[in-house]
């Protein structure tokens, strides 16, 4: 199977990390540390999941090259910022809605998220590629 074909298909259980998270954050700690909070920690723990997650497929799926595991992370990217996006928009929330979760100087947390799915990649091949 095709190398890009495999890192396509290891994206959908992020998608589902993210599912679980957001609802474990919507289900059982937003009500007690309130909507901004909950926002960052809930960041902050997907961040910790798809650094396990994407460590290990990096290790199971090794990219060729560092250029590759460039273009993987770029393609987790693109896959991310449609589903966002493209679900919130279906979901009618707006343009100004979407992009509020992006703003670093209200405390949003969030562009911490596709910049880790951009970068991860890369960055794991590069720490198993060391010596």
């Amino acid at each position: 199977m095709n190398h890009f074909l495999k890192y396509f298909l290891a994206w959908f259980p992020m998608l589902l990390l993210a599912i679980a998270n957001g609802a474990l954050r919507d289900l059982v700690y937003k009500k007690y540390l309130g909507e901004l909070t909950a926002h960052q920690v809930s960041t902050l723990s997907l961040i910790i999941l798809f650094t396990v997650y994407i460590g290990f497929i990096i290790k199971w799926i090794p990219p060729a090259s560092a250029n590759q595991a460039m273009l993987v992370g770029l393609l987790w990217l693109v896959l991310t910022l449609a589903f966002e996006f493209g679900f919130g928009r279906y979901r009618g929330n707006s343009w100004e809605k979407l992009f509020a979760d992006y703003n670093l100087l209200k405390g949003r947390l969030w562009i911490l998220l596709p910049a880790w799915v951009t970068i991860a990649p890369w960055l794991f091949f590069k720490l198993g590629n060391r010596g």
